[in-house]
């Protein structure tokens, strides 16, 4: 990889008390540079140049940097934050000040549940009273855990104004992360819930030496571009034509990902349901409805389960396998065929191969079904005494199979 510069560039800067300000913004021009090339560049410049202020270092992370406040102010200058009255603002660390300044203009503030694990917003509420110190700590990481509640799928959200943290951005708006896609996946699912329309906009603050150039072959459909950035000197407006995210792109999501976030397994449950295309990255090879051979649908014989096969344990005691059936269907993990031992409490589900088997292990990590998270793992050889009890059936048809008994 080549980079080259025209005149001076955004790395040529010069500490002015405890902001570090660029001379200049004009953009580098790199020949084979990727979006991991850049963040690199920037993490290892912000370091070098004690522009980075805590948590450090910056690497893989959204960076803070000294003067990340000052840029923060600049938020109200935008007449788009004057009329806002619901706001999504992302928890990174150099966007604490536009959160106080939400909190202290008494607007509503959502923030995003770390990695999406137990939900997509918590709404920050401050104690009825609060003084600028109680609001200063909502405005931080430990305030979004102490002072919020969660916001559900079917609350009535429509977010007005949407604020990204960023590794990288350009004056044309198109903006990079720190490359776990988390950005770009909330306002996916924004769109979806109906929160955002391609008419809201974006604002991403970052120190200036973060604004550089970047090449439009590196953006892809699920990028989420910017329409404001603020830095420590300057407000841009990018004019950005772009079309941000229309929705979650499946194809784009990991069944990994899938099993770790409930809230987007239950987008993609209603999704399905409309009958839009919810394929995962890494979901089954066979579409939907597609011709099983007659091996497939043969069920084991009794007194082994084929290494393709995986074992849910601490089903609940009122469990159904038509509840199961559509849990394993919303998932894009619907085994070729189902072992169910509702006296056990368990199931077998069994695949075409152990692929499939490991795909379904990880996608139905941290999974519930009713009020208990499942235990999943890949099945043992078992006994025949072990099945006894059980029924195989085909897990399309709605119903609960009769259990023999022992």
């Amino acid at each position: 990889m080549q980079w080259e510069q025209t005149g001076p560039g955004p790395w040529d800067c010069c500490a002015v008390g405890v902001l570090s300000v660029c001379l200049s913004v004009t953009p580098f021009i790199a020949v084979g540079v990727s979006k991991q090339d850049i963040r690199e560049r920037i993490w290892d410049y912000m370091e070098s140049q004690n522009l980075a202020d805590f948590p450090r270092p910056v690497h893989h992370r959204i960076p803070n940097f000294k003067g990340s406040y000052l840029a923060c102010q600049n938020i109200r200058d935008l007449e788009v934050f004057a009329r806002t009255q619901e706001l999504k603002v992302d928890p990174d660390k150099p966007l604490e000040g536009v959160r106080l300044l939400a909190l202290q203009s008494k607007k509503t503030l959502l923030v995003p549940t770390p990695r999406l694990r137990t939900g997509l917003f918590n709404k920050i509420t401050p104690p009825p009273g609060a003084t600028k110190d109680i609001l200063r700590k909502c405005a931080t990481s430990q305030g979004v855990r102490n002072y919020s509640t969660p916001v559900g799928l079917d609350s009535k959200v429509l977010v007005d104004l949407v604020v990204v943290g960023s590794v990288a951005v350009s004056e044309k708006g198109w903006r990079i992360g720190k490359g776990e896609g988390y950005a770009d996946l909330e306002y996916a699912m924004m769109v979806s819930m109906g929160a955002v329309s391609q008419g809201t906009p974006v604002v991403t603050i970052v120190h200036d030496c973060q604004v550089v150039d970047i090449p439009e072959a590196l953006l892809e459909d699920h990028d989420l571009t910017v329409d404001y950035i603020l830095t420590p000197t300057r407000v841009i407006t990018t004019g950005c034509e772009r079309p941000k995210p229309a929705g979650i792109s499946w194809s784009k999501i990991s069944c990994e990902m899938l099993g770790k976030m409930p809230i987007l397994r239950s987008l993609r449950h209603r999704e399905e349901q409309a009958g839009k295309d919810v394929t995962l990255q890494d979901g089954p090879r066979s579409p939907p409805g597609a011709t099983r051979s007659p091996q497939d649908l043969a069920p084991p014989e009794l007194g082994s389960v084929p290494p393709s096969s995986v074992q849910i344990g601490n089903l609940p005691r009122d469990a159904r396998v038509s509840e199961l059936k559509r849990a394993l269907s919303a998932l894009g993990v619907a085994p070729s065929r189902l072992t169910w031992q509702g006296p056990q409490h368990r199931a077998f589900l069994h695949y075409r191969d152990p692929a499939e088997a490991q795909q379904a292990i990880a996608c139905l990590q941290g999974f519930r079904l009713g009020a208990n998270t499942v235990r999943v793992v890949l099945a043992r050889q078992q006994r025949a005494s072990d099945l006894v009890g059980s029924h195989t059936t085909e897990p399309l048809p709605d119903h609960r199979p009769a259990i023999a008994g022992p």
